[in-house]
């Protein structure tokens, strides 16, 4: 049996919603601003403490895991494959390509409008470098954190993380009230 996590695109993904648990790997604002319908929120950064539950799913069925884009699902896959979790895919292309090919997305009450991970990570890294680059011609030394951004970006393109994000995730807007009930809510779930 392979190990590789496979991949499905939206279309092959929605006749099969019944069949599998869908985990969304995305923060909690990005989840609340729309997310595939029965999709449980199991943030990247919790993923490994939620493991057993995850486990426990597993054994019931496939898991379906789905972000933005399709990159944290990927990541999501493959810690999920290595902790021996083999019946898992990734929607490829995320909720953006679900949205895209006409299909709904859920909001809970109250969800907001929170932007897509890679589109804070582009705002705060676009921000930063002009900071610099303005603060620097007053003061040299500030050239080094438009510098600093570009090596960060370098090395997550290269390592396939990113420090921004991880920063950004923390941030309040990414994180909705009620986010630890929620969390354990979901587990709970996912070992019935």
């Amino acid at each position: 049996m392979s190990t590789t996590p496979r991949a499905l695109v939206p279309a092959q993904a929605a006749p099969r919603l019944e069949d599998m648990t869908v985990i969304d790997v995305r923060t909690p604002g990005e989840f609340a601003s729309g997310h595939v319908p029965g999709a449980r929120n199991v943030p990247l950064d919790r993923l490994e403490e939620a493991m057993p539950a995850l486990e426990a799913a597993a054994a019931r069925g496939p898991l379906l895991v789905v972000c933005a884009s399709g990159a944290r699902s990927g990541r999501a896959c493959e810690a999920l494959t290595a902790a021996g979790i083999t019946a898992v895919a990734t929607m490829t292309g995320g909720t953006t390509a679900w949205a895209a090919e006409g299909h709904d997305l859920k909001r809970p009450e109250g969800g907001r409008a929170v932007w897509p991970m890679e589109r804070q990570v582009r705002l705060a890294a676009g921000g930063l470098v002009l900071l610099g680059v303005g603060v620097a011609q007053v003061w040299a030394p500030a050239q080094w954190l438009a510098a600093g951004v570009g090596a960060g970006l370098a090395f997550s393109a290269v390592s396939g993380t990113c420090g921004m994000a991880a920063l950004l995730a923390r941030l309040p807007h990414n994180r909705r009230a009620g986010n630890g009930e929620d969390f354990d809510r979901t587990l709970n779930d996912l070992h019935r």
